[in-house]
């Protein structure tokens, strides 16, 4: 526990946490991202990082801390400066995009995977297994075994999360024209099971026109 009193030398928790949320409204598709987890489309077999681009520092820098970031607050002292100027903030970058029907599936993962699979490689390989594994909670498990590191050191090390969500296609239920079509046929066939259960002989039906 720590010590919050006046006479506390505590500056807040050191540690820190990432956050990745997507949103689908209508059409559109909105990621709000926080840190080094990403949201990945695919789109006709190209993937989509929504946006993400990691900060210069961090790729001259691997083991600094991220530029968006839940907590860390010591990356945060500078009390001359708003919340989105410092070190680390947890102002998310947010990305919205139109879905269509190039789109396949979208993956929410977090550094974890990234480290051992780029964009492209993890949409190749969720295609590849979408083609004859329908269960997704069963390729997410593929995916995780690929990337988990045989040994206790280097890349897949780390923890993993991953979240898939495949876009079902609308089934065509075809023309308006169409569908009063099979209204006005289902009204008919209703009418003479209503007639041949009543009592007595009921109406004879003519076929033909």
């Amino acid at each position: 526990m720590y010590d919050s009193g006046p006479h506390s030398d505590f500056d807040g928790p050191t540690q820190g946490s990432t956050a990745c949320v997507a949103i689908i409204r209508n059409k559109q598709l909105i990621v709000a991202n926080a840190g080094d987890s990403r949201c990945v489309i695919s789109r006709k077999g190209q993937g989509d990082s929504m946006g993400f681009i990691p900060a210069p520092f961090q790729i001259l820098l691997p083991l600094s801390p991220l530029n968006m970031q839940i907590g860390d607050v010591e990356f945060k002292q500078n009390k001359t400066l708003p919340a989105e100027k410092q070190i680390v903030t947890a102002n998310p970058d947010i990305n919205a995009v139109e879905l269509c029907d190039d789109d396949e599936f979208l993956v929410l993962a977090c550094d974890g995977i990234w480290d051992c699979m780029s964009s492209q490689q993890l949409v190749d390989y969720v295609r590849e297994q979408l083609s004859s594994e329908p269960k997704l909670s069963a390729i997410c498990e593929r995916v995780f075994d690929r990337c988990l590191a045989p040994t206790a050191g280097g890349e897949g090390c780390d923890n993993m999360t991953m979240i898939l969500v495949q876009f079902k296609r609308p089934v065509d239920s075809g023309t308006l024209e169409e569908q009063q079509e099979q209204q006005l046929l289902t009204d008919q066939t209703a009418t003479i099971d209503k007639s041949a259960s009543g009592s007595g002989s009921g109406p004879e039906l003519e076929s033909g026109s």
